[in-house]
Parts: C-alpha cells; structure tokens; sequence
C-alpha cells in the first residue's frame, strides 16, 4: 500500500514537472515529501500501519539526479566499475559509518532491517540528493531494495550489469537474490538504465557516420 502511493506520487509530480521554476532536486525532495503526507493520512483509512523506502531517479541530457530515503538503494555504475551509492538510512550503515561495523558484519546484523528514516513514520523523513555530470557511454543506474543488494555485492553488480542488456542484467540479478536467498529472501524490486554511445551522424546524408568505426 505505501510503496504504491510513492509510485503514484512519482507519477504525478514528474508530469508536473516545470524546470523553468523547479530544479530536479526540488522535484525529487517533493516525490519523498509528499508520498511521507499521504502515507501517513492512509492511517486514518486504514487499520494499518504502512511505511515505505524510496529512491527516486531523473535523467536528462548529460546529467543524473536521484533521491533517497531508507535502505532503497542507488548505484551507478561506469564500465562495471562502482563510481557511487547512496547511503542507508540504517542503524548499521551508522555504525559502519562510525567505524563500529564493517560492511560485511552489517550484512550479518541482528538489526540490519532497523531504519532511522522511512516514509509514513512519525518523523519527518531524511531525503539525500546526488547527482552526476557530465555522463558517458557505458554509465550505467541501478535502483534497488534490500531484497536484492542483500544478497549480490557491489562488484557482482557491476560485471552483471556492464555484460548483459538491461533487461538480461535485471533478469540474472534477481535468479542470483533468489538462489542465494534460499526462499528467506524480502521483496525484490529494481529498475536499470545503461548509457550507450550513439555513432555521430553524416551531416550529408543523415544516417551514422561509419567511416570512423573500427572495421571487423
């Protein structure tokens, strides 16, 4: 219920979008707010208690932003090598981030699920912002929940998604999360987006210039 309202609220604030007035950041920062308000007024319908994690992606020309908030993860990837991921908005990626935890006694945690920031809780919710620019050929995003990165590393993720189309990469990702989590594993969600280079075009005839190209 609540991760459907966060869909809707994506939805709507992206068709409304008006970078004349409104910055991606601000656009993003909205989408969290805003579905945190009305998750919390499903309480009031609903005998429920609902709560959600979010990570929010915007590509336009030659630059990426995304938001987050929760253990929902964003990674990019360049040539299937890490460039950055956000930070969980756990009780152990805190303790990792104090020199308390490694990341592999983390995954281990008794408390590895506790958050410190969600949508639909009584605090307001923590929203980090990221972005990337200029982007290349070969970049590579992937959005994720904990269903999926608890169970595949960052290296793992790169190799799967620099070899494997989009689709192929997100279909092998969650055979791998499945397998390894042995029928234990949480829900899996996950979108992929990868760069590629376009040959520029001839501008006599319009099609792509291959006189540049490597000949095989």
């Amino acid at each position: 219920m609540a991760a459907e309202q966060v869909i809707m609220k994506a939805k709507q604030n992206f068709e409304a979008f008006a970078p004349a007035s409104e910055s991606p950041g601000d656009l993003l920062r909205s989408i969290v707010d805003e579905a945190h308000i009305v998750i919390k007024l499903t309480r009031f319908t609903s005998e429920q208690d609902p709560h959600s994690t979010a990570v929010v992606f915007m590509l336009q020309p030659d630059r990426a932003d995304w938001a987050h908030c929760g253990d929902s993860r964003f990674y990019h990837f360049r040539q299937g090598q890490l460039v950055t991921r956000s930070t969980d908005h756990s009780l152990v990626e805190e303790l990792v981030r104090k020199g308390r935890l490694d990341p592999e006694g983390a995954l281990r945690h008794p408390n590895r699920n506790v958050l410190i920031s969600c949508l639909g809780s009584e605090r307001e919710p923590r929203v980090d912002l990221g972005h990337a620019s200029p982007l290349v050929g070969g970049d590579a995003f992937l959005l994720c929940s904990d269903g999926l990165w608890g169970y595949i590393n960052e290296r793992e993720m790169g190799e799967v998604v620099a070899q494997h189309s989009p689709r192929e990469a997100a279909s092998t990702l969650i055979d791998m999360a499945r397998e390894r989590a042995r029928g234990a594993g949480d829900n899996i969600s996950l979108a992929i987006v990868k760069l590629v280079e376009i040959p520029p075009k001839d501008s006599n005839t319009g099609y792509p210039d291959l006189s540049s190209l490597p000949s095989f």
